[in-house]
């Protein structure tokens, strides 16, 4: 029997839609049995194939970049009885298993589910990266293949470069264009372009570095949109990278390094941010908490907001992945004597703080634990921190 979905009201189309996706998630799990049975087989032989992703491709009509993904999963879930249970049964969807298969084990099979039940998919990716390490060989790989390349019939520019010299790219780029003054219509790419193309001008000395360096001025001397250029000798923007690691990593030994909003580094990479930076101190109690304040001040210091960042990632709101225009909110709010502490501090977007504050939705819980969002509907979700903060705290 057809829905009819114009006649039904809008929580029975939420249902049915979310009905929907247990349902597709439970048969990718049958489909992905079969693939894999097939696999093992080796019955795409049979009919010309050279490789079973090849036979998903041409058999099933799909792309063969699915085809690679679907065989891939397949065969990694033939050892992870957990995670194939969990998808057959519409516990977690493709998307979730999709990176648990690349970090999960037949030791860790259980709680790798757990984990994808309890996670959303950018997280679950976050494992998946963590998992995968990083070491002085993969960076002089990425540091051997970083390019930048023009194309003047376009007029566009793509780069690639290894993890701490992105970062430090970003850093002054992001900064730069925050200094830009916007009339609420100019996007946040562009504000970004004018930042790069600031950065450029000042890379010069004086009047004519500020020409050569960023391009010849508009007509009639018009600034870029947004704001006008500093001149030539103004300072560049500040702007601070920055990257958590064990002190005996720093001093020759061994230890894990990640760089903010990348992932991990390796050893040498943060050795050489080290030899050329300021380095603050952040001491942690036994649990891992950084800077107590309590009731002594009502905002956040830069060394909460950093721990805070590495907590969280991104909004914390369920299903927001905003990680630019964000902002620390207090759960119980500074007015209602909340303290500033971290389990009461949470990373919200700009639209979700607004939220938030006008009451149309409610936070309540440990940010460095279980977060309860309830919205005007009634329907209650949850957000947890960053599985990589919290197994380091583990």
């Amino acid at each position: 029997m057809e829905l009819v979905v114009e006649k039904i009201s809008t929580a029975e189309l939420m249902a049915e839609a979310e009905q929907f996706g247990t349902d597709i998630a439970t048969a990718t799990g049958s489909l992905m049995r079969v693939i894999g049975e097939i696999d093992r087989r080796e019955a795409w032989r049979a009919e010309g194939a050279t490789s079973l992703a090849a036979w998903v491709a041409q058999r099933l009509g799909v792309s063969e970049g699915t085809g690679r993904l679907w065989a891939h999963v397949a065969e990694r879930l033939w050892d992870l009885p957990h995670l194939a249970q969990g998808l057959r049964v519409g516990a977690v969807s493709f998307d979730k298993v999709r990176p648990a298969v690349d970090v999960a084990t037949p030791e860790t099979d259980a709680e790798v589910l757990r984990q994808a039940q309890e996670c959303s998919v950018r997280q679950l990716a976050d494992l998946a990266r963590a998992g995968r390490g990083a070491t002085d060989q993969e960076a002089a790989t990425r540091y051997d293949t970083r390019y930048l390349r023009f194309n003047d019939t376009k007029c566009t520019l793509t780069a690639q470069l290894p993890e701490d010299l992105y970062a430090g790219v970003r850093g002054a780029v992001t900064a730069a264009a925050k200094q830009i003054e916007s009339d609420g219509e100019t996007r946040w790419d562009q504000r970004l372009a004018d930042g790069l193309v600031q950065l450029c001008r000042l890379a010069g000395d004086g009047p004519a570095g500020a020409r050569g360096a960023g391009g010849a001025a508009r007509p009639g001397g018009a600034a870029p949109a947004g704001g006008a250029a500093p001149a030539g000798g103004a300072a560049r923007p500040k702007h601070m990278v920055v990257a958590h690691t064990d002190l005996a990593l720093l001093r020759g030994g061994t230890g894990t390094a990640e760089i903010e909003r990348l992932g991990l580094l390796s050893p040498e990479a943060i050795r050489r941010i080290a030899c050329d930076a300021e380095v603050v101190l952040a001491v942690d109690d036994a649990f891992g908490h950084t800077m107590f304040e309590g009731r002594a001040h009502r905002f956040p210091t830069d060394t909460q907001r950093r721990e805070i960042w590495r907590r969280d990632r991104r909004c914390r709101f369920p299903g927001c992945a905003n990680a630019t225009f964000t902002d620390v909110h207090h759960i119980v709010l500074w007015t209602d004597h909340g303290p500033t502490d971290l389990n009461n501090l949470v990373t919200l977007c700009d639209h979700h703080h607004h939220r938030v504050h006008e009451k149309h939705w409610k936070v309540k819980g440990n940010a460095n634990g279980i977060l309860r969002f309830n919205g005007p509907s009634g329907r209650t979700m949850s957000s947890r921190p960053s599985p990589l903060w919290t197994r380091r705290r583990d």
